[in-house]
């Protein structure tokens, strides 16, 4: 399911240009709603957008995932590593621990991809505006960041922030 969407996603960006249509429709949506924050103020309208966004998807992250388990496993990789510090010079406990430790990151993978499923087209249509847009309104935020490594670092800020308040693992 989530490859599915991940090549829905790629195919969605490849053809942003080349089918005039989906540029157009979501310029149509976002325009009149993101498009007026950001003309209002650059800093505050990608702050507020970012926040928003990431806000919604820290929430459908800890519900639709196990988050007990997760928990679980990555406590489980921390003893692990723990262990890898203390067997270093012992190449088969080192090989062995190694093992494990990839075998929980597989355990992993399948439960938090799964928020992905329901995001990736949207966060790939938004990034693709946000291109438009800041093509069309070069700005620098701060002086030195192009509006969307802006995004991307205020993402990550607000990323961590919610993941500790809400206890997302």
């Amino acid at each position: 399911m989530v490859f599915l969407v991940m090549l829905i996603s790629l195919a969605v960006a490849g053809l942003w240009d080349k089918v005039p249509m989906i540029g157009e429709s979501v310029h149509a949506a976002f325009d009149p709603s993101l498009g007026v924050l950001l003309d209002w103020n650059v800093v505050i309208g990608l702050l507020i957008i970012t926040g928003i966004l990431n806000f919604g998807t820290t929430l459908l992250h800890k519900y639709v995932t196990d988050q007990n388990l997760l928990k679980q496993i990555r406590e489980e990789q921390k003893i692990v590593n723990e262990e890898m510090k203390l067997y270093r010079a012992d190449p088969t406990k080192s090989v062995e621990l190694s093992k494990k430790s990839m075998e929980l990151v597989f355990k992993t993978m399948p439960i938090t991809m799964r928020p992905v499923a329901y995001t990736a087209i949207p966060f790939i249509l938004l990034i693709r505006w946000f291109g438009d847009y800041f093509k069309e309104n070069p700005v620098k935020i701060f002086g030195f960041l192009s509006g969307i490594w802006a995004y991307i670092i205020f993402f990550i800020v607000f990323s961590m922030i919610f993941r500790k308040l809400l206890k997302v693992h």
